[in-house]
């Protein structure tokens, strides 16, 4: 991949506004702050803005809260009058809900760096490595390649939770031997693997485990055990006191069951359903989210399905979503 323009369009400007989806992952968190850092370090103006709060998970890589949640009144003005936006870890409209209006009034180059499929026009310029196992490790083949900055620690360490966490602890297929020879350069920095894997996955919330075990138990298999499927109702928020973000990553417990292909999660949103896909072997799970306005890889993806857009209830959605992955099967 050619970095050339984007070093050079970094190195003309000095005012940059960088954001990522909503609920984010470490991969959208880690990319944004190694960016983050690394134009501080070049002595740019920059701010992160992301429509949804940091997850309490990860908010050890933000010790000084960088990171703002959008605010219209507030946020509106800075990103017009900057100089470049960096769109991360994304490629579509709906995954930044309301900010997508501020994004479309920006008049200047609009930068998205990404490694997931099917964009849309959200972006003017678009840096896209779908062999790449996350955004951060796009966001190092950048900086180590057109020698950006040096990778200090802080760099490093976002960089690693987000290449740790989108290949599940280097296990997906999409982690090859430059991932690997990527993590090396990192811990050479001074990461330290076992305290970004503790702080992710080991200081989790008392609600978010309660929220778990719901979870687990309403765990269902269907079509010969080949699909899996967990729900999570508004009232299991309710009763756990815990929120939407507390869901992510509780989708993969659905394909470590015995013969499963095809995994599930339905999420009661207040105006609709949130839906995580995951697959096994070359089962193109993307397809099935795009037929519900989602997206994403072949054996990982998600969509939002709202009522107002089909005029279903929660449960209907289930079912219907259900029936249509039955192809996919047989």
């Amino acid at each position: 991949m050619d970095f050339g323009w984007l070093k050079s369009i970094i190195e003309k400007n000095n005012t940059f506004v960088i954001t990522t989806h909503l609920n984010p992952d470490a991969d959208a968190i880690g990319s944004q702050l190694a960016l983050y850092f690394s134009l501080k370090k070049l002595g740019k103006t920059v701010y992160c803005i992301n429509y949804s709060p940091t997850p309490f998970n990860l908010k050890f890589l933000d010790s000084d809260n960088v990171i703002s949640e959008y605010n219209e009144s507030e946020h509106d003005d800075i990103i017009l009058s900057s100089d470049i936006l960096f769109i991360l870890d994304l490629n579509q409209a709906t995954r930044v809900k309301k900010m997508a209006d501020v994004i479309y009034k920006f008049e200047r180059e609009r930068i998205c760096i990404d490694h997931h499929q099917d964009p849309d026009n959200l972006a003017t310029h678009f840096y896209t490595d779908l062999t790449a196992s996350a955004t951060s490790e796009i966001l190092y083949n950048f900086i180590s390649e057109t020698k950006l900055v040096e990778i200090d620690f802080n760099i490093a360490n976002c960089l690693y939770a987000g290449i740790m966490t989108d290949t599940g602890s280097f296990r997906y297929e999409r982690t090859t031997f430059h991932t690997h020879d990527i993590a090396s350069e990192l811990l050479k920095a001074g990461v330290v693997p076992n305290d970004v894997f503790e702080e992710i996955f080991d200081k989790g919330r008392m609600e978010r485990l309660k929220l778990l075990g719901k979870a687990l138990q309403s765990i269902t298999r269907i079509y010969e055990d080949q699909l899996c499927y967990m729900t999570i109702h508004q009232k299991d928020l309710e009763e756990t006191g815990s929120l939407e973000m507390d869901v992510d990553g509780f989708v993969n417990f659905t394909l470590t069951v015995a013969g499963i292909k095809i995994g599930l999660l339905f999420f009661e949103m207040e105006d609709g359903a949130k839906v995580s896909f995951r697959s096994k072997g070359d089962i193109p799970i993307n397809k099935l989210a795009g037929e519900y306005g989602g997206g994403g890889h072949l054996n990982a993806a998600g969509a939002r399905i709202y009522k107002k857009d089909v005029n279903m209830e929660f449960d209907a959605v289930v079912e219907k979503v259900l029936a249509a992955a039955k192809k996919f099967l047989y």
